[in-house]
């Protein structure tokens, strides 16, 4: 990944992601609250200029921008301080285009403008985590258009290394050796999780699986583990759909900050 840099001063990535649908079904997808919501975090758009977008990240984790191009169904551009009150603007562009065969290639670009190359990390890390958030993207706009989400997301964490952290996880979830298209389910003493693996990714730094789940509701869930210094952040995230989705969540929240507890911890008995 590389920051573009202009004579200008502009500094700038971009990400994309192609995706079924329609420019106006697209548009729902990321350009209104509840289409963002049921893909990425909880958000509001105020869809027009001068507008507000608010993005929850969690408690007291709000990203908070302004709409500066409102142009349905094919571009919508807000600028925030989302780097830090002492960082350059960022602005964020968003832009759809239609593709033959009834698709769309969704473009994000972030810029600011910066003489030095200071906020270039930032720039960074913004973009490297857009491709998982797409991957979700494209599974709602394939199979879930329209459907409200509901969101269950439980984080963990373990003493390293990486290698050791993932087998122990995968292993009590019934994951271990997955590969795309195989069906998986959790063993009884985890809380409800089967479904198909859709995508495995695995490096020095990161384990993950996307799965495309019908229990404990229709939906996709990522489940992942990420080196951090000396320990492995933990995430089980999940995107639900339909009727049962609220439901499902008020149950199985407990239960899987429970379960994820009660694997993980450090010397002491004390969650990592």
């Amino acid at each position: 990944m590389t920051v573009k840099k202009e004579a200008s001063g502009r500094r700038s990535i971009q990400v994309e992601v192609e995706v079924p649908g329609t420019p106006e079904q697209v548009w729902e997808a990321i350009a209104t609250g509840p289409g963002v919501s049921s893909w990425f975090v909880p958000s509001e758009i105020d869809g027009r200029e001068g507008g507000a977008v608010v993005s929850h990240f969690g408690p007291g984790m709000d990203s908070k921008a302004t709409v500066t191009a409102w142009e349905p169904p094919r571009r919508f551009a807000a600028e925030s301080k989302d780097l830090g009150p002492e960082s350059p603007a960022l602005a964020t562009e968003w832009i759809v285009e239609a593709r033959s065969g009834g698709t769309c290639v969704v473009r994000v670009v972030h810029s600011l403008f910066a003489s030095s190359d200071d906020w270039d990390d930032q720039l960074n890390n913004v973009e490297s985590g857009w491709p998982g958030f797409f991957r979700i993207l494209r599974l709602y706009l394939t199979h879930f258009r329209g459907q409200r989400c509901s969101i269950m997301q439980v984080v963990g964490g373990a003493s390293g290394p990486l290698p050791v952290a993932w087998e122990k996880l995968a292993g009590a979830l019934g994951l271990t050796d997955a590969s795309p298209g195989q069906k998986r389910s959790a063993p009884a003493d985890a809380p409800p999780l089967a479904g198909s693996i859709e995508r495995v990714d695995a490096d020095e730094k990161v384990r993950a699986l996307l799965l495309l789940v019908d229990s404990p509701a229709p939906g996709s869930a990522l489940v992942a583990a990420q080196s951090m210094g000396g320990n492995v952040h933990i995430v089980l995230s999940f995107y639900l759909y339909g009727e049962q989705a609220p439901a499902a969540v008020a149950r199985d929240e407990p239960r899987w900050r429970a379960w994820l507890e009660g694997r993980f911890r450090q010397a002491g008995g004390a969650p990592c």
